[in-house]
């Protein structure tokens, strides 16, 4: 493939995550506000196979040469385990082929299948030589027989494979020798041979293997059918060129009843046949090419079955995953009916691989037994002729892919590798049952999806495990609504539903979540499966998320916002705390709407931070909620926060009318009467016009100083040039922009002398690094110092300090700044930008300041 191609191919890619669609989960719930159970011991490692028996209510867990029964409604609850170490023997051999002795060579129980009511199958890697035995459930012991497990259990533990038994006979995809290198779909049973595909790449060609199950024809089966296995793998493609290893994701299918042929085909599947699974995004030509893990979801009748799979691209850079779902009767048309393939040479096709366009031998290769098969006297593989035989071991291709429901994906979302699912369906109250999809990721955080009207609703994240471990096996139990999660450190067990943690109508209705209703005369959101039956018809659930439904609430009033009281020139946070991620904040000031532009103040994600704060500040601040419902068509408003901002300005001291008070600004000396201070409080400070329209105060009279109060200080010039003072904003006020793995800027503004100088420490140490400073003189004697101080990334802890020092006095300014844990990974790269353009705006700040001091010493002169 030419160089042109490629270039193609990666511009696409980069169409592909600019402009896909990007699933948002509405609301994110954090482990440590969660009341999560979970279980692990000591020293063992691996929880990742994982079996739920719901008629003993319990959860079997294989873990790293350990296996559990936990109980299914508490996980934390152990009622029994079993070791399974590995022999001595058995090491020193798995050492001597150059694997790990610490981790390799242990033995990772992989096969937890239920035999009968009296017995589990249990396999596990044993040092790279896997063996199987069985479990009784009576004593929890194991048989002390060991069984080969090569094409049972996988060698390496770090391999993919799938189980699953079916009617006490167990089918496996796995590699079948200690390099991985002969995969084989197989099936083994007590009382039958040996099953096994046959070795060949265009049987199976470095499969991935992810998921197998059975799905029986059932009792009204109308032409008598068999029952099936279906195997879902990911493996390097046959029919396609490309510049490196295609990966295309695959399903296979084999007929429970096969027993091999009589001449061709002895002990191998006469039933194999493999098809394309296509989860694709049609209107950019970008496809999903592999599959991670598989759910189907049955219902009571076989045709209501739908294959639900997790995809991403092979391609990771694109950041991703993708959900499709599949009609179980797509699936068996493509089988039953579909084109084969067959291998072409070069000079017939630029593919591997086309269409067989021949005459297809009957019965149909690669078909059950059927009602129809029988009346010729085929009742079982080993009466089917050679040339049936002979065929589908050449062709066990299908050229027909099997398409998702509406040929697209039913969920997509960006920078999230989901890694397993689960599917349940759920009935609302609307009567109307509903799917709602589980996907865990490899950073231990679950999405919990609901399908509406062929359209999917992110209802929530929740962070499974504490420590982005992946997630490597999801189970779901409808009896105990619970999920349990499997991973490297333990096990999680989750509700399926967090009902109770929504405080409002308003956000119980736009979850959307089938799980959860409003109940009124509780106030209160609460999970209908858990409420008597009587009470359901009270309860209020939309799953279009029409929350108008809501009865009417009392709308807080002004005399009821929480009361903040600041110091002129420091800096106010007003939190607001945000549920939804789909919800829009707006912040209004004295019922004007505030905007990312205006002027000193900065909208974050949990709230209001007006810096340097000045008397035109003061009033009340309101922040507002605003969410789109797009099922409803509708826009939901609601107050989350209301304040009241007040100056707390110094007491005046008590002075006669008339009397002149001398206040100090910058070095030159305003007078002004009792009667004219009175009536406006900073009458002689100087105003500056911002571009947004508001004014602020330059140097108001009741500036804070960092010295003593200036009521004790004397009057005269010698005294005040002793002054150093450093000015809003303090390092204490900046801290909140720093983040990881970003660089950030650090401003000091200095009063002082002439001889003034500012200079950095960082943990107590003089920085080399040059520090560029701005002067700008103020008066005769005293000068306006600024300094920016830029660093590279916060790596760890450090104390920061600005000094502020004359020959007359000096004034520091300092902040810790702490690099917390996870803090790498969550960069308000938003709130940054706009801190830096606050910065940028200083400069110009600087030159009006100089101004308004000019103006003052007019004023005075005149």
């Amino acid at each position: 493939m030419g160089f042109g191609v490629l270039g193609v191919f990666l511009g696409l890619l980069l169409e592909v995550s600019t402009h896909g669609p990007h699933g948002v989960p509405r609301t994110s719930w954090r482990h440590q506000d969660l009341d999560l159970m979970e279980f692990s011991e000591p020293g063992i490692f691996n929880y990742s196979t994982l079996l739920l028996s719901e008629e003993r209510d319990a959860l079997y867990v294989g873990a790293r040469e350990a296996i559990f029964e936990l109980s299914k409604k508490n996980v934390t609850v152990r009622n029994k385990k079993v070791q399974w170490p590995v022999t001595e023997i058995s090491m020193n051999m798995c050492t001597l082929k150059g694997k790990s002795k610490e981790r390799e060579c242990l033995n990772y129980i992989r096969v937890l299948q239920a035999v009968d009511d009296t017995r589990l199958y249990v396999c596990g890697t044993h040092a790279f030589q896997p063996q199987c035995d069985y479990l009784y459930f009576g004593n929890f012991s194991l048989h002390g027989k060991p069984e080969d497990g090569r094409g049972k259990c996988s060698f390496d533990p770090s391999q993919s494979f799938t189980t699953v038994m079916a009617d006490g006979v167990l089918y496996s995809g796995t590699a079948y020798n200690f390099l991985g290198s002969e995969p084989i779909i197989s099936r083994y049973s007590p009382t039958q041979s040996l099953l096994r595909t046959e070795y060949s790449t265009s049987w199976l060609n470095e499969p991935s293997f992810v998921f197998a199950d059975v799905i029986r024809e059932g009792e009204n089966g109308a032409d008598g059918e068999d029952d099936k296995i279906y195997f879902f793998f990911t493996e390097v493609s046959v029919e396609y060129e490309f510049f490196g290893k295609l990966f295309i994701p695959r399903v296979a299918r084999v007929c429970k009843g096969d027993l091999g042929g009589q001449r061709t085909l002895q002990k191998k599947w006469t039933s194999f046949l493999k098809a394309k699974l296509v989860c694709s995004m049609p209107e950019l030509n970008f496809v999903f090419n592999v599959v991670h893990d598989v759910f189907i979801l049955k219902g009571t009748d076989r045709k209501d079955t739908v294959i639900y799979g997790v995809f991403t691209s092979q391609w990771g850079n694109v950041g991703l995953s993708a959900v499709c779902a599949y009609e179980i009767k797509d699936v068996e048309d493509v089988f039953s009916k579909g084109k084969y393939m067959q291998k072409a040479t070069v000079e017939q096709s630029h593919t591997k691989w086309v269409r067989y366009n021949g005459i297809t031998p009957t019965p149909r290769p690669g078909a059950c037994i059927n009602n129809q098969m029988r009346l010729q006297n085929i009742n079982n593989s080993l009466h089917l002729p050679d040339k049936t035989l002979q065929f589908v071991k050449d062709h066990p291709l299908l050229e027909d892919p099997i398409l998702p429901i509406h040929n697209r994906p039913r969920l997509i979302t960006k920078d999230v590798n989901y890694t397993q699912i689960v599917v349940e369906r759920v009935q609302a109250l609307d009567k109307i049952t509903y799917d709602v999809i589980f996907t865990g990721t490899d950073k231990g955080v679950l999405h919990k999806s609901v399908l509406v009207e062929d359209e999917v609703h992110i209802v929530e994240e929740i962070q499974l495990l504490k420590n982005g471990e992946p997630i490597k096996n999801l189970l779901l139990s409808s009896e105990t609504q619970s999920l349990y999660a499997g991973s490297d450190v333990g096990v999680v067990q989750s509700p399926t539903a967090f009902c109770g943690r929504y405080s409002s109508c308003v956000d119980c209705i736009l979850a959307r979540d089938p799980y959860c209703a409003w109940h009124p005369t509780n106030a209160t959101c609460v999970n209908i499966f858990d409420t008597a039956s009587q009470t359901l018809r009270g309860l209020i659930q939309s799953l279009k998320g029409d929350a108008n439904m809501c009865p009417a609430v009392s709308v807080l009033s002004q005399k009821d916002y929480k009361h903040v009281a600041v110091k002129l020139g420091s800096s106010a946070e007003l939190p607001c705390l945000v549920h939804s991620n789909l919800a829009q904040v707006m912040w209004k000031s004295n019922d004007s709407v505030l905007t990312e532009a205006s002027r000193f103040h900065l909208i974050a994600e949990n709230g209001l931070l007006i810096y340097s704060v000045a008397p035109e500040d003061q009033g009340y601040y309101e922040c507002w909620s605003v969410e789109w419902s797009p099922a409803a068509g509708k826009n939901f408003s609601r107050l989350l926060a209301g304040y009241t901002l007040t100056l707390d300005l110094p007491p005046r001291p008590p002075h006669q009318a008339g009397h002149v008070v001398t206040t100090t600004l910058g070095g030159h000396e305003a007078a002004t009467t009792g009667a004219a201070e009175a009536s406006s409080p900073v009458a002689t400070s100087s105003s500056l016009s911002s571009s947004g329209g508001s004014t602020r105060s330059a140097l108001p009279s009741s500036f804070p100083h960092s010295s003593s109060p200036s009521s004790t200080k004397p009057h005269n010039a010698e005294a005040r040039e002793a002054e150093v003072r450093l000015l809003p904003p303090l390092l204490k006020d900046q801290a909140w922009g720093v983040h990881a793995q970003e660089a950030f800027l650090l401003f000091c503004l200095a009063l002082g002398p002439s001889d003034v100088h500012i200079h950095w420490l960082v943990n107590g140490h003089s920085l080399d690094t040059p520090i560029k400073e701005y002067r700008r003189p103020l008066g005769q004697r005293e000068v306006l110092v600024s300094s920016w101080l830029q660093e590279g990334p916060l790596i760890k802890d450090a104390r920061y300090n600005c000094v502020a020092e004359a020959s007359t006095g000096n004034d520091v300014s300092e902040v810790d700044l702490r690099l917390s844990i996870g803090d790498e990974e969550n960069i308000p790269t938003r709130d940054l930008n706009q801190w830096r353009g606050a910065l940028a705006e200083h400069e110009q700040l600087l030159k009006r300041w100089e101004k308004a001091w000019e103006s003052c010493d007019d004023h005075r002169a005149l």
